[in-house]
């Protein structure tokens, strides 16, 4: 059964459209007029083998909050989406990234409950011009319309960029091993009380 879907956000602030395949090889095509944050998602999809075609239209000439929250938002809608009833999958996911002498850790779970632990601590307010403290808005977007449970705490870094990166790259390896099939698994759903 193919895991894919596609969906379409529009508000007075953003148009938001996104396709995912959660069993795809990688490939992304980002179009959202933040090149930092397309750099990031880059990651993500390369490092989940997560095929990611996103396009955005917002409100940039405001600021970039609105158009990378949505674009948390509605990712996290094309995943849940995509997903189904999460039958077979293994669930949780954990991975560590190293780049240089930055190093991150994210883990996530599936679980129908939404919940962000972010602890990414940024040496500078922004990396080129791309404000860090929205990466907290992607992820709690994200979190809150997949559902799930995601803890993402950056161990140690002095380069803003490096921190970034180790962070999505991690946030990439956690999905591909929670959404992979688990053949122990078969055919069931990863929870004690029947559905997630």
């Amino acid at each position: 059964m193919a895991r894919q879907s596609e969906l379409r956000r529009d508000t007075l602030e953003t148009r938001i459209q996104v396709r995912v395949n959660l069993d795809g090889t990688g490939e992304s095509r980002l179009e959202t007029g933040i090149p930092f944050l397309e750099h990031m998602l880059d990651q993500v999809a390369r490092h989940g083998l997560i095929d990611l075609d996103i396009r955005a239209e917002g409100d940039l000439h405001i600021d970039a909050h609105h158009t990378v929250e949505d674009i948390g938002i509605t990712l996290g809608q094309a995943f849940c989406q995509a997903l189904g009833d999460k039958r077979g999958i293994r669930r949780y996911g954990h991975a560590y990234v190293p780049l240089d002498e930055a190093l991150s850790r994210v883990v996530i779970d599936f679980s129908g409950r939404p919940g962000l632990e972010y602890q990414v601590e940024f040496p500078r307010s922004h990396i080129g011009d791309f404000d860090a403290d929205l990466f907290h808005e992607f992820f709690q977007g994200f979190v809150n319309h997949v559902p799930a449970t995601l803890h993402i705490d950056c161990l140690r870094g002095r380069n803003a960029h490096h921190i970034a990166e180790t962070v999505f790259k991690a946030f990439g390896r956690a999905l591909r091993m929670a959404l992979e099939a688990d053949p122990r698994m078969a055919d069931q759903i990863p929870s004690t009380k029947g559905s997630l």
